[in-house]
């Protein structure tokens, strides 16, 4: 932050982390007013065994008090039950396999924490994400990828808008993971150590299975491989994704015709689902002609910049985890668009609910919904 940088209230989300702990810290070390809030966003079993709500409150009191800053607990839980968790059980019912930390980033730490933050007379807003925000000389706001590679969360983020980003912060965006962890020991946070959290933001690390199990009816039926041939019977069409491999029990079929990607022993995947007869259709080897698409239309789309850039060559990521691939945008309208891949970049297991999210090298210009691929 440069000398002249306007000094002002921020309002930083704590997580019980690591990442917002050092952000907090950054911010008061560079002369702001820094109040720390901690998000309560569930509350369903929230005494059971892999809800970790109430040691990460306590984390992130801790943190507060090393640092030296005010700690407010908030309550979100009816907010995220009305506009996350709700929408999160109308796709998985409807056989997609949506993104709830998109949404939650969107509707939740973007919405209402930013409302409440202003309430509070906030300048700003902070969170620990690995993003970055510029502002451009045209007073418009652009969103990049956050500097570790490893790390980067600008994907989670491409639904924010120009109003969102201009009153938000990344403190740790410029940082690798590693400064951070060597931060936050140096200044002896309580929670240096801490790992990073890998479950869903309501789900925590609780068998992901066995909670949809209490939200989501399921009707039984057939597996079937890409030859008609049934293999076994499925829990129901929600519990599956795309490209998944574990948990399908059906380990023990052997396939010796398997020609690509295939072979006696090769996993099998979940390459496809129909929900008319209520079949999942499987296929063996990962690099199985049925699990690679060369173009995906998506819907329900976001622009950073408040309008869509225009058609040519792009990157794009179709899942968190995976590098930017080439891509074309060869249409886009008010409501959806379209992306062709080549051939030495198709996509793998590209899953309807799913975010597409395009970038413009390291600037995030927004993205859409998987709706279908081919």
């Amino acid at each position: 932050m440069s000398s002249g940088a306007k000094k002002q209230r921020v309002v930083v989300g704590l997580s019980g982390g690591v990442d917002s702990a050092v952000s907090a810290w950054l911010l008061k070390q560079q002369g702001h007013e820094v109040v720390g809030i901690f998000m309560k966003n569930w509350e369903d079993d929230d005494d059971d065994a892999y809800c970790s709500s109430r040691q990460d409150f306590l984390d992130a009191a801790s943190v507060a008090d090393v640092i030296g800053i005010e700690i407010e607990h908030v309550n979100f839980a009816a907010e995220y039950k009305d506009r996350v968790f709700a929408e999160f059980l109308r796709e998985y019912q409807a056989g997609r396999t949506p993104n709830p930390d998109v949404l939650c980033n969107a509707e939740i730490k973007f919405k209402a924490f930013l409302d409440h933050a202003m309430r509070l007379g906030a300048g700003k807003i902070a969170t620990g994400h690995y993003a970055r925000v510029r502002e451009r000389a045209d007073g418009r706001v652009e969103l990049l990828k956050g500097l570790d590679p490893l790390k980067d969360q600008s994907y989670f983020l491409h639904r924010l808008t120009q109003a969102q980003l201009a009153k938000t912060m990344f403190p740790v965006g410029a940082l690798p993971k590693t400064e951070v962890r060597r931060l936050a020991a140096e200044i002896g946070l309580p929670n240096a150590k801490k790992k990073d959290s890998t479950g869903i933001c309501f789900i925590g690390e609780r068998p992901f299975r066995e909670f949809l199990n209490r939200y989501l009816s399921h009707a039984p039926g057939p597996i079937q491989d890409d030859r008609g041939r049934t293999l076994g019977e499925h829990v129901g069409l929600s519990f599956y994704t795309l490209g998944q491999r574990q948990g399908l029990g059906i380990g023990g079929v052997k396939d010796r015709k398997a020609k690509r990607g295939g072979g006696e022993h090769a996993p099998w995947y979940v390459a496809r689902k129909d929900l008319a007869t209520n079949t999942l259709i499987v296929v063996q080897g990962h690099e199985h002609p049925w699990l690679q698409y060369r173009a995906l239309v998506a819907d329900d789309l976001s622009w950073v910049a408040g309008e869509p850039p225009p058609v040519g060559a792009l990157a794009a990521k179709t899942r968190y985890r995976q590098a930017d691939a080439p891509c074309v945008l060869s249409a886009v309208s008010a409501d959806r668009f379209r992306l062709e891949f080549p051939p030495e970049a198709l996509q793998w297991a590209v899953t309807p609910g799913q975010s597409a999210v395009l970038y413009d090298g390291e600037i995030c210009l927004g993205g859409g919904v998987i709706a279908s691929a081919e």
